[in-house]
């Protein structure tokens, strides 16, 4: 038990402030020796040490009738290790522009709010702690070093299946732990947001696996630095948010994961840049089974990893030539609208010129075949009224599948893509027929064919004996009626007869390929 006659100056009058939650401040004033930085150079009378501060948030002086018993406690070096694990505290605790020598342990506490801005940490520990309020270290630097008793991993700020009722703020803060986790809080639930915009700086891997962020998690030109041996700058796996913000010069050296997650508004990367790990050999952002109402992947420039969206459900994507990387994963990917990014304005990517083309590039950019990106496309181009946009790209389909079968295969695939284009194209079956007529046409009129039995039979017409060889089903009455004695028409009528036959089953070919797939 601590007496008062046992403490310093500098703690007896933050034990007197306490009860009526006076702020405390030991900064000097001067430019030189108050910045934090310098921390480690203050003197006895900026000491306080961590026990003071634990004693007084657990009720060792008695609170001021009529006031708000607070501690607040600024420009101070704070001795000793902050131990507040299991703790039931009823006081909020601000510490502004401290220096801390070693970590803050509030493991399995329940406590008020806890602001530690401007300061200096070597590494809070918060697991299944419940903070109601907000816990704010907007532009502290938390450390994480080997003398933390919890470091086994190299953790910097811990919140493992924490509970926080307000925000976390950690706007212009550094979080770091390089080499392992700057911030580990799987399973965290929260009720405000996550607020780690322009300024914050995290070097180690940032764990919010499966958390609960109905507020939303905001990292607008935050800095994510991911540790090179695992490669992950973010991981979001099964998370569960209103909003995920990663815009406006966000940058992560290291993958972004966020396989499974679920956001109810938006997931957005405009003007983000996604270097991907160190290496350069890993993924920039793998987000399978992704579910968003809006995606917003306009970025800075383009990716220098691949993209695996597999199995991603969206509703609005937002895209423009800087999204794609060279290897982009869209396997079971479905989208219910496309805008793209052009000259700073967003336009539906649907009718605009080269549309069919640059959205098959997209979708050859992913490794191997797979027909449903292909038809995910033809059904968006479909429900937007663009039934021929739609063909062209099944067309494509059908070409990209041909390059994975067998030659005897390829040879017929080429043949049903060059007579009616899989019957994508039935019009090419009308261009081949009327060519095939002309020839026929000209060539039998400039000769003299022989009746198979004389005077019989109708008087023949070069048209009508043309479309007789072409038609490969009934009859004119005129191929059985005539022969040639001229070696070259009677071959001619030959490969005539042969083409019609090809022509018919290519058009049935291809018809009966377009009803299965309508």
């Amino acid at each position: 038990m601590l007496s008062y006659d046992e403490l310093t100056a500098p703690e007896r009058e933050l034990w007197d402030a306490f009860p009526e939650g006076r702020r405390v401040d030991l900064r000097t004033g001067s430019q030189e020796d108050d910045p934090v930085d310098a921390g480690g150079q203050w003197g006895h009378e900026r000491r306080v040490r961590a026990v003071v501060i634990a004693a007084l948030l657990l009720g060792a002086n008695t609170t001021q009738p009529g006031a708000v018993a607070c501690l607040r406690l600024a420009g101070a070096r704070i001795t000793g290790r902050l131990n507040l694990a299991g703790a039931q505290i009823a006081h909020a605790l601000w510490l502004d522009g401290c220096w801390l020598e070693e970590s803050v342990d509030l493991l399995g506490a329940s406590t008020r709010t806890v602001v530690i801005s401007d300061s200096r940490v070597p590494g809070i520990e918060a697991d299944a702690a419940g903070i109601e309020g907000v816990l704010d270290l907007r532009r502290s630097v938390v450390e994480s070093l080997d003398s933390s008793p919890f470091n086994h991993v190299g953790t910097a700020l811990s919140l493992t299946d924490a509970r926080v009722s307000g925000g976390i703020l950690l706007s212009g803060a550094e979080i770091s732990a390089p080499g392992g986790w700057a911030m580990a809080a799987g399973g965290l639930v929260m009720e405000g947001g996550v607020f780690c915009n322009r300024g914050f700086v995290a070097r180690g891997e940032v764990r919010l696996l499966g958390a609960q962020l109905p507020g939303g998690l905001f990292m607008k030109g935050a800095r994510l630095e991911g540790p090179s041996e695992r490669g992950v700058a973010l991981a979001l796996d099964n998370a569960v948010a209103s909003t995920i913000d990663l815009s406006g010069g966000f940058t992560a050296s290291g993958t972004v994961r966020l396989r499974g997650a679920r956001i109810w508004d938006s997931l957005s990367f405009a003007g983000a840049v996604l270097n991907g790990p160190a290496e350069g050999h890993g993924p920039s952002l793998v987000a399978p089974l992704v579910q968003t109402v809006d995606l917003d992947f306009t970025l800075a420039q383009a990716p220098s990893g691949t993209v695996d969206l597999r199995g991603a459900q969206v509703s609005y994507l937002h895209d423009s030539e800087r999204s794609w990387p060279e290897v982009v994963e869209l396997d079971g990917f479905v989208y219910g609208s496309i805008k793209t990014d052009e000259a700073g304005e967003r336009r539906e990517a649907v009718g605009q010129r080269d549309s069919v083309a640059r959205r098959v590039a997209w979708i050859r950019r992913s490794p191997g075949y797979s027909p449903q990106p292909y038809e995910q496309l033809a059904s968006w181009y479909r429900k937007a009224g663009h039934d021929d946009d739609a063909r062209r790209v099944l067309l494509a389909k059908q070409r990209h599948r041909r390059r994975t079968l067998h030659p005897a295969a390829r040879a017929w695939g080429h043949l049903l893509d060059l007579t009616v284009g899989y019957g994508y194209r039935p019009w090419l079956a009308g261009v081949w027929l009327l060519a095939l007529t002309l020839l026929g046409t000209l060539s039998f009129s400039a000769g003299t064919p022989k009746p198979v039995q004389k005077g019989e039979g109708a008087p023949f017409q070069s048209f009508v004996y043309t479309l007789d060889l072409l038609i490969p089903i009934g009859g004119l009455g005129q191929r059985s009626a005539w022969y040639w004695s001229d070696g070259s028409l009677q071959w001619l009528a030959y490969l005539l007869i042969s083409f019609g036959w090809v022509l018919t089953t290519a058009v049935i070919a291809g018809v009966t390929r377009t009803v299965q797939k309508s």
